[in-house]
């Protein structure tokens, strides 16, 4: 065999294994593309996807060894020989066009080919790329094979007779029907068939409609009641659909040239909603217990249910509380439970090692548990009621007695100066989402709090309410804001007055009232020199925290929470110093009423009292638009009804409705037939029960009978 037959053959050898190797590299995505055909078209669709397959990986092979040219056989030869000594290209080289050295090189190469080993110049195929492609085809296939096949409506069995429509020759009449309901896979409710048109559907489940007329229309759709259309499919004889379902609709077969009777024949669906979960308490029973004496854990248990099922897990979300007034602090942790029990209901357990969590004297224990259901593809959450375990703080000692008490720590008024600066922040990120007098309202109400604040420190100092008159009878509306605790730092400026109180004219004690005795022998002090109990430096820095307080109002009132946080956190840190006072003096008050005025008994004097002449403001309903139609819809069928307006007023007020569809449906059937006294009278019993009560109403006095009469003309003529 001379050389240039050998370099053919080791070509035509490179050239096939190159086809091979493609071909099976190719060839193996036929086998989840025939899967995949099969699976969702059927094996008609799939075989012939299979054989253009082929065809493909066929010339994808032919292609991959035809790119392996004589030039690449040259290349090949140069880089596996080096007896070739860059001159292949010599052997495949037209013999007149070589000269004298080419022909001398040419002839030394062909005797070293005859004369030497075999040279095999095939690529190495590449196994890895082969099987890389052959596991991916592998598990595409095994997908294709285990993923749930949908149902499919059988093609004879689905379509039921559909009732009889009386219809003029060649107009389209619907003379079989088939409805199946597939719900959603989370549920693991079967799909089933339903003889009619209409039904009950679990929220988000696949509806396939399958209808057959006679004659064929040129077009169908089926039209909802909100307008929508979904256009029917024409499939040989028979016309099909399909849409998930995610609320009530009503909706009717408009069919092109189809008698009346069976385009405004309205077909029902009823969604049935996918509930929350349900949560239950078991353990303990009450909202608050406070911790037994020895107690080392706490038991909690609690019971989920579900419509169609509960999640296998539950976050228990831990807050612990500890301290008090300013100084409360908040630890937050989460735990994971998992249930035991059936599908739909589950117990969740669990029991708290409170020396593991830091439970100490004073602190509370907030627990709450969030379970979620198997819906998808969002689940839904549902939340516990919050548990609280106290642990009681230690009463400490205090010093009883008819004057008052004495505490060791400032008090916490109103809001905390903390949650005032925490509600400020909370604003200012909230600032792009209002508008701007959403924005200065918010602002303005967290200044009023901050007042309030401010005012309920500075009787501390002695400081009165600002800008209002001392009343008399000391019930003004600062002083009466917390009338009735116990214990209240609010009391007039002059009570404090060891001499006998003379401006009132009070006369001598009576011997056993309580006053008389505590006015006689008690020692009573006002506010302004219990802020004396201070020392100078509290005072101080109580001031400090006061004008801070001022800054802070002054922004928050004018909309401004940004220039008024520094000056509200400064209040902060002032308040947290006055905090560490070591005694502040509280006087034990009761309630402060005003004197009832004994000299206007039974004198008829009416000063101050509402004047019974004033006039009544008639009542408006707030929403007239029901009442307006229900009238309208009373009025002869002549007379035009604002269905317009109806539909807006349905589509604003869906929670007021009991039943919206039937609404919808009478609207429906009123509007086809104007002139239908049954269907005004439907649509006036539904709009009935949502009509505003009418206010209640004066009624006239009687006038009595003929001798009453008299009398009181009598006494109207005597008057004049």
């Amino acid at each position: 065999m001379s050389a240039i037959q050998q370099a053919q053959r080791w070509h035509g050898q490179a050239r096939h294994s190159r086809a091979i190797h493609l071909a099976l590299v190719w060839g193996v995505w036929l086998v989840p593309l025939f899967a995949l055909s099969a699976r969702w078209f059927g094996a008609g669709i799939a075989c012939a996807a299979t054989a253009f397959g082929i065809v493909w990986v066929a010339w994808r092979a032919w292609r991959g060894a035809v790119r392996l040219d004589r030039e690449w056989l040259v290349r090949r030869l140069n880089a596996l020989r080096s007896d070739m000594d860059d001159s292949a290209d010599l052997l495949f080289a037209e013999s007149g066009s070589l000269r004298g050295l080419q022909r001398l090189q040419r002839a030394r190469l062909e005797r070293r080919i005859e004369a030497g080993p075999q040279t095999d110049v095939r690529e190495p195929p590449s196994w890895r790329a082969l099987a890389a492609c052959a596991a991916i085809a592998l598990a595409l296939t095994a997908a294709a094979a285990l993923w749930p096949q949908p149902d499919r409506l059988p093609a004879e069995l689905a379509l039921s007779p559909a009732p009889p429509v009386a219809a003029a020759p060649g107009q389209p009449r619907l003379i079989a029907q088939a409805l199946r309901i597939e719900p959603p896979g989370y549920t693991g409710l079967p799909a089933r068939e339903e003889p009619g048109l209409e039904g009950r559907v679990p929220e988000g489940a696949t509806l396939r409609w399958r209808l057959r007329f006679e004659p064929q229309p040129a077009q169908a759709a089926l039209v909802f009641h909100d307008g929508e259309r979904l256009p029917l499919r024409r499939d040989g004889e028979t016309w099909s659909a399909q849409r998930a379902l995610a609320k009530s609709s009503l909706y009717r077969i408009d069919a092109a040239g189809a008698p009346q009777a069976q385009t405004r024949r309205l077909y029902r669906l009823d969604v049935v909603p996918d509930r929350p979960p349900q949560l239950r308490v078991l353990q303990p029973e009450r909202g608050l217990t406070l911790l037994a004496r020895g107690q080392k854990t706490w038991p909690l248990a609690f019971e989920a249910s579900d419509d169609y099922g509960v999640a296998a897990t539950a976050r228990l979300r831990i807050v612990l509380a500890q301290g008090s007034g300013e100084q409360i602090t908040f630890r937050e942790r989460s735990v994971a439970l998992r249930g035991s029990g059936g599908a739909t209901a589950k117990r969740f357990v669990h029991a708290l090692d409170l020396a593991a969590l830091g439970f100490a004297v004073g602190d509370d224990l907030i627990v709450q548990l969030s379970a979620s259901d198997n819906r998808a593809p969002q689940p839904q959450t549902a939340l516990s009621p919050s548990l609280i375990l106290r642990w009681p703080a230690d009463p400490g000692s205090e010093a009883t007695g008819i004057e008052g008490m004495v505490k060791t720590v400032l008090p916490a008024y109103f809001r905390s100066q903390r949650q005032i600066i925490i509600d400020a922040e909370a604003l200012i990120a909230q600032r792009r989402k209002l508008d701007g007098d959403a924005f200065v309202k918010k602002s303005d109400a967290i200044g009023v709090d901050q007042r309030l604040l401010r005012l309920r420190y500075g009787q501390f100092l002695g400081e009165e309410a600002e800008g209002e008159p001392k009343l008399p009878t000391s019930d003004s509306e600062d002083e009466h804001a917390h009338e009735g605790e116990g214990h209240d730092v609010s009391a007039p400026a002059d009570a404090h007055d060891h001499a006998p109180a003379a401006a009132a004219g009070a006369d001598k004690p009576v011997f056993g009232e309580a006053g008389a005795v505590l006015e006689e022998y008690g020692h009573t002090h006002d506010h302004a020199e219990a802020a004396t109990l201070l020392d100078p430096q509290t005072r101080a820095l109580l001031k400090s925290a006061l004008d801070q307080m001022w800054q802070s109002e002054l922004h928050l009132r004018q909309g401004q929470p940004q220039q008024a946080l520094p000056f509200a956190y400064k209040a902060l840190g002032f308040i947290k110093q006055v905090q560490q006072a070591s005694r502040i003096y509280l006087a034990r008050v009761g309630p402060e009423l005003p004197p009832i005025d004994e000299s206007r008994r039974l004198s008829g004097d009416r000063t101050g009292l509402a004047r019974r002449e004033d006039a009544l403001a008639p009542a408006s309903a707030a929403d007239p638009l029901p009442a307006r139609l229900w009238r309208e819809l009373q009025a002869p069928a002549s007379q035009p009804v604002d269905y317009a307006a109806l539909e807006r007023w349905l589509g604003a007020n869906q929670s007021r409705v009991p039943d919206p569809l039937a609404f919808a449906a009478a609207l429906a059937a009123l509007r086809d037939r104007p002139d239908c006294g049954e269907c005004r009278a439907r649509l006036r019993g539904l709009l009935w029960p949502l009509l505003q009560a009418p206010a209640t109403t004066v009624r006239a006095r009687d006038a009595g009978d003929a001798r009453d009469r008299r009398y009181f003309d009598a006494l109207r003529q005597e008057a004049q």
